[in-house]
Protein backbone atom coordinates (compact mmCIF):
# COMPACT_ATOMS: atom_id res chain seq x y z
CA UNK A 1 0.00 0.00 0.00
CA UNK A 2 2.72 2.53 1.00
CA UNK A 3 5.97 2.36 -0.53
CA UNK A 4 7.51 4.74 1.94
CA UNK A 5 6.11 6.09 5.06
CA UNK A 6 2.68 7.54 4.94
CA UNK A 7 1.96 10.94 6.37
CA UNK A 8 0.16 11.91 8.85
CA UNK A 9 -3.65 12.27 7.09
CA UNK A 10 -2.90 8.14 5.72
CA UNK A 11 -1.55 7.72 9.55
CA UNK A 12 -5.22 8.46 11.14
CA UNK A 13 -7.68 7.69 8.15
CA UNK A 14 -5.72 4.06 8.22
CA UNK A 15 -6.02 4.14 12.01
CA UNK A 16 -10.01 4.83 11.69
CA UNK A 17 -10.71 2.39 8.98
CA UNK A 18 -9.36 -0.57 11.39
CA UNK A 19 -11.25 0.81 13.88
CA UNK A 20 -14.74 0.70 11.65
CA UNK A 21 -13.47 -2.26 10.59
CA UNK A 22 -13.57 -3.97 13.75
CA UNK A 23 -16.50 -2.75 15.12
CA UNK A 24 -18.37 -4.01 11.80
CA UNK A 25 -16.57 -6.92 12.52
CA UNK A 26 -18.00 -7.00 15.83
CA UNK A 27 -21.66 -6.42 14.63
CA UNK A 28 -21.35 -9.11 12.29
CA UNK A 29 -20.27 -11.69 14.62
CA UNK A 30 -21.87 -10.61 18.10
CA UNK A 31 -24.21 -8.10 16.81
CA UNK A 32 -22.00 -5.60 18.84
CA UNK A 33 -21.83 -2.41 18.19
CA UNK A 34 -18.78 -0.69 19.89
CA UNK A 35 -19.88 2.71 18.80
CA UNK A 36 -23.19 2.68 20.14
CA UNK A 37 -22.26 1.38 23.02
CA UNK A 38 -19.52 3.99 23.62
CA UNK A 39 -21.19 7.24 22.23
CA UNK A 40 -25.09 5.61 22.85
CA UNK A 41 -26.02 8.27 24.45
CA UNK A 42 -24.68 11.30 22.02
CA UNK A 43 -25.84 10.41 18.86
CA UNK A 44 -24.28 13.55 17.32
CA UNK A 45 -21.13 11.96 18.05
CA UNK A 46 -21.95 8.85 16.63
CA UNK A 47 -22.77 10.06 13.75
CA UNK A 48 -19.45 12.15 13.24
CA UNK A 49 -17.59 9.22 13.90
CA UNK A 50 -19.61 7.29 10.93
CA UNK A 51 -18.94 10.19 9.04
CA UNK A 52 -15.13 10.26 9.99
CA UNK A 53 -14.87 6.35 9.27
CA UNK A 54 -16.27 7.08 5.97
CA UNK A 55 -14.41 9.69 4.92
CA UNK A 56 -10.97 8.00 5.91
CA UNK A 57 -12.18 4.98 3.93
CA UNK A 58 -12.36 7.35 0.52
CA UNK A 59 -8.55 9.47 1.72
CA UNK A 60 -7.42 5.59 1.92
CA UNK A 61 -8.15 4.91 -1.75
CA UNK A 62 -6.30 7.91 -2.99
CA UNK A 63 -3.21 6.96 -0.97
CA UNK A 64 -1.28 5.68 -4.12
CA UNK A 65 -1.33 8.89 -5.63
CA UNK A 66 -0.13 11.34 -2.37
CA UNK A 67 3.02 12.83 -2.96
CA UNK A 68 3.78 13.52 0.99
CA UNK A 69 3.48 9.75 0.96
CA UNK A 70 6.21 9.36 -1.79
CA UNK A 71 8.68 11.44 0.00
Amino acid sequence: MFSQKPCTLHKVAMNLVWIGALNWGLVGAFNLDLVDLLFGGIPTIQRLLYVLIGLSALIMLGCCKCQKCKK
